[in-house]
């Protein structure tokens, strides 16, 4: 399954990967996955967010696989992964349990990375034998875990019942998004990104978003509206980093407290300045560091005590774009 999905040279070019697989989920959707990087390299598992793709991460892909295992795959109904009538937290939870079974070896360790709705599926898994199998710490990107849609902040309104009845709405609508011209740019930056964010990050954003189709945005959405998660951060015991941007609408740093003050085991909270809900693309350097660290520090330590890294002090840490 092909579908136009982003720039085609640049640092958000996708790179080409090393091998290509179909992974049949519990209830026999099939997910597009990606391998890119040495095979006997420590592995990093990365979760796309709503209405993106693999593509979403580029950047972080054509760097870390210079001495990493990135593992990466399309949710159900995006990028290359066909749709499922299966809209669900459990599906997504049964679909990175599925990737998980068939990348790694029986018992080994990776750092698993969600954006967004890749952080939902992360905690959606947190309770589950092969996630736990297999996480040897998270990262959690610009996500939550519950009331998406009335801490949003993608209308300017006060909170309250009327504006989060607006932002559901447009964040539900089934129209179609159109061609990525200059007016759906600027609106696409305005939801999701920070206000300094350069034209070719939004252009690339764009470009994915604009590719998932609009049923499955549709569907999705309604999932994530009524989304209640709270439950699974309370399971997420591995160590678990949280990043989120300064300025992100679509899940205000009001979230990533949530997050840390929830978390078992959090690690540290990363808050970067001027950017808002695409940290990836916003940030890649910051982002692509967390990662680094994380896999650094609970997935290539050998012949140390694992309960070492795991009493590292949480912190939090401001940084800029």
């Amino acid at each position: 399954m092909s579908r136009p999905a982003a720039v085609v040279s640049g640092p958000y070019a996708p790179p080409s990967p090393a091998r290509e697989l179909t992974v049949v989920s519990a209830d026999g959707a099939r997910l597009h996955v990606e391998v890119h990087g040495p095979e006997d390299a420590p592995p990093v598992v990365l979760s796309h967010g709503w209405t993106c793709s693999t593509a979403f991460w580029a950047a972080q892909i054509r760097d870390l696989a210079a001495d990493h295992r990135v593992i990466a795959y399309d949710q159900r109904g995006h990028g290359r992964s066909p749709a499922s009538p299966a809209c669900t937290t459990h599906a997504l939870a049964d679909d990175l349990e599925a990737v998980l079974a068939q990348t790694l070896a029986r018992g080994e360790k990776a750092l698993i990375v969600g954006h967004s709705m890749g952080g939902m599926t992360v905690m959606a898994s947190a309770a589950r034998p092969r996630f736990r199998e297999h996480a040897a710490a998270v990262l959690l990107c610009s996500t939550g875990s519950s009331r998406l849609v009335a801490e949003a902040r993608v209308v300017p309104l006060r909170a309250g019942r009327v504006r989060t009845w607006i932002t559901g709405r447009i964040l539900g609508s089934s129209a179609p998004l159109g061609p990525v011209a200059p007016v759906a740019k600027r609106v696409l930056k305005y939801a999701t990104m920070g206000a300094g964010s350069a034209p070719h990050m939004v252009e690339a954003c764009a470009r994915i978003v604009h590719a998932c189709p609009r049923a499955v945005r549709h569907a999705w959405a309604q999932v994530l509206e009524a989304l209640d998660l709270d439950h699974g951060v309370r399971e997420l015991h591995a160590p678990t980093a949280v990043v989120h941007g300064a300025s992100d609408r679509l899940t205000p740093p009001v979230h990533a407290r949530a997050l840390v003050a929830a978390l078992p085991h959090c690690v540290g909270l990363t808050e970067l300045t001027g950017v808002g809900h695409m940290t990836p693309i916003e940030a890649p350097d910051l982002v692509t560091g967390r990662i680094r660290d994380l896999a650094t520090t609970y997935v290539t330590v050998a012949g140390a005590d694992p309960e070492d890294a795991h009493r590292a002090t949480p912190a939090q840490i401001k940084e800029g774009a």
